[in-house]
């Protein structure tokens, strides 16, 4: 997935058939986007009879996080309409550009690619919830390459695209956490880059604190403990909110996060980190 911050978007887990996410993209400083990696419900469209034997494999080896194999077997067909085969190619090709691993020029090479990719899976079939939210992630990932300017003129299109996914599919618990991020990087965003965005909007995008909750709490919901960072948004939020006791709750379920991906240590790390600044704990429990 993504590298893992909460300045980053988008995310890096299991195949389409698990809501797990990938990196996030940076939103506003260098990187890109939600989300960390490899994360969804189950597809709206099947793939064309030829192509689902692909699918099959790629899927398999995905949950594995064995993405470069994944590549390997969907860029022989990246000149395809077939709109399966294109969102995740277009994933692997973003999950493999956030790998620590990667050369730079390649990571470019990679996202440039990708949103072609899900550029074309969109005008194909722009009713698949998939397409939208690799869409939102590329998008974002793409105007990281743009400068910091062009990522804030996007940011209304990326949560729409976000909005829209969501919408298609209310069970992909790492959509609400990809906007719940998008509400509190928005809500924590520094004067300079407020300035940037009061020359390119009549109205600058605005969220709060209390809207990113909503959607992490949500994602909760959906489907718990599935995914580190989302565990973390919680705790940060719930730190800005001044609910301190919540907050401790939440990022020590972080810091114990069995980790998989880069994306947990990331989690880990942080939250470990935030819980030392926090005064000792009270004697009673708070039942969250």
């Amino acid at each position: 997935m993504v590298t893992a911050r909460s300045d980053q978007l988008v995310i890096s887990h299991d195949a389409i058939l698990s809501t797990r996410p990938l990196k996030h993209s940076e939103i506003f400083v260098g990187g890109a986007l939600l989300l960390s990696a490899g994360w969804f419900g189950k597809s709206g469209d099947r793939s064309s009879e030829g192509n689902q034997d692909v699918v099959t494999m790629a899927d398999a080896l995905y949950k594995q996080n064995r993405f470069r194999e994944v590549y390997e077997i969907l860029r022989e067909h990246k000149d395809t309409d077939d709109v399966e085969i294109l969102w995740r190619l277009s994933r692997v090709e973003y999950n493999i550009s956030q790998e620590q691993k990667t050369p730079a020029d390649e990571k470019k090479r990679l996202v440039l690619e990708a949103y072609e990719l899900i550029e074309k899976a969109l005008k194909l079939n722009g009713s698949h919830f998939a397409t939208h939210k690799w869409m939102s992630i590329l998008l974002d990932a793409k105007c990281g390459y743009d400068g910091l300017k062009a990522r804030i003129s996007n940011l209304e299109t990326v949560k729409k695209h976000m909005m829209i996914a969501s919408e298609l599919n209310k069970k992909d618990a790492t959509i609400l956490y990809m906007i719940g991020l998008w509400c509190y990087q928005i809500a924590d965003m520094p004067w300079y880059q407020r300035k940037i965005a009061s020359t390119v909007f009549a109205k600058p995008p605005d969220s709060t604190y209390e809207e990113a909750l909503e959607y992490f709490v949500r994602a909760e919901e959906v489907e718990p403990r599935f995914y580190s960072q989302n565990l973390l948004m919680l705790g940060k939020t719930y730190l800005k909110l001044k609910e301190e006791d919540k907050a401790r709750y939440y990022l020590d379920l972080a810091s114990n996060y069995p980790a998989s991906t880069d994306d947990d240590q990331i989690a880990r790390k942080e939250a470990h980190d935030l819980l030392k600044t926090l005064k000792p704990q009270k004697a009673e429990s708070v039942a969250v």
